[in-house]
């Protein structure tokens, strides 16, 4: 075959015998197409938001953590120094009960119960959750931009950045008072009871996580309100470590109805101990913190949603 009538032969396949280049033989994708089977374990999908928000926070708080452990020595100090700032509150209690033998009606065993569970709760949302303290300068300054920038969940960054693994000499604290009163009370315990104390632990802890957002989301629009937020965080903690029979009934009705606060110990704690709910408060409301933790999220869902569609940046 000389130059002339030489056929060339594309990539496709070789020339049939009239002369014209034959089909290409058909190939194998070199992947599944991103909708098919694959491997046969089907189609990969996305994660979804609170899966993708999970894996922000904690590659966010594992690095702070990270760094954190870095400093060994550093750390333990600052976690003791956690440890005995908060027992100083439960110091007052016990020197109060040195003096007297009951506060309201309720035993020293009984309103270290409350301390307990109440101490627990705020320091796993403190711990998860207390970076949002820092919501307002964000703001002012506008550093919240950068976390804007980044394809990650906006909440989920903010709550992890500046993680402070010391917070959790408050959990300790919180759970070493309670175990104490758990020794201490004369309680006949049930299946239901037992099953109740962690249940009020955990939803007490999202509650106060919940009203954390709720106070970050009102910094949208006024960023030196930080202090109105801690009015009802560290101050409904405070609240909480005492019997509600001291407390005059208006202000126990506005932690049940306006601010659900007293869901966090206050009625689960009051079955748990055999006592009598507020006046005006039916009983069945001691059972009803995993629902309100539930609607107490989805509000704060929404104000946080509200607040970040508002967010205009510095304008500098």
């Amino acid at each position: 075959m000389d130059e002339a009538t030489r056929t060339r032969v594309p990539s496709g396949g070789a020339p049939g015998p009239d002369g014209a280049p034959a089909p290409a033989p058909d190939r194998a994708p070199d992947r599944a197409p991103a909708d098919g089977p694959r491997g046969g374990r089907g189609p990969r999908r996305a994660p979804g938001l609170w899966g993708e928000s999970w894996r922000t926070y904690r590659m966010v708080a594992g690095m702070w953590i990270r760094s954190t452990m870095t400093y060994r020595v550093s750390f333990a100090l600052t976690l003791v120094n956690s440890f005995c700032a908060t027992f100083f509150d439960f110091v007052v209690i016990l020197l109060m009960f040195g003096q007297v033998k009951g506060l309201g009606g309720f035993s020293f065993a009984e309103v270290a119960f409350l301390y307990g569970t109440t101490g627990t709760a705020f320091g796993i949302a403190d711990l998860t959750m207390g970076s949002l303290q820092r919501m307002g300068a964000r703001v002012r300054d506008g550093s919240l931009d950068t976390f804007l920038m980044r394809p990650a969940p906006l909440l989920a960054q903010v709550a992890g950045d500046k993680f402070a693994l010391r917070r959790f000499g408050r959990v300790a604290q919180g759970l070493m008072v309670l175990v104490w009163s758990l020794c201490l009370l004369d309680v006949e315990w049930s299946p239901l009871r037992l099953l109740l104390l962690p249940v009020t632990v955990v939803s007490g802890a999202v509650i106060f996580g919940a009203v954390m957002v709720l106070g970050a989301s009102a910094l949208f629009w006024m960023q030196d309100a930080a202090e109105v937020t801690n009015a009802f965080t560290y101050g409904g903690n405070t609240l909480l470590q005492y019997p509600p029979t001291i407390f005059a009934q208006d202000l126990v009705r506005g932690v049940v109805y306006v601010v659900p606060l007293a869901f966090v110990n206050w009625l689960p704690a009051l079955y748990v101990l055999g006592r009598p709910a507020p006046a005006g408060v039916p009983e069945w409301t001691a059972f009803a913190s995993p629902l309100v933790a539930a609607v107490c999220c989805g509000i704060a869902g929404l104000a946080w949603r509200a607040g970040v569609r508002a967010y205009r940046s510095t304008g500098s």
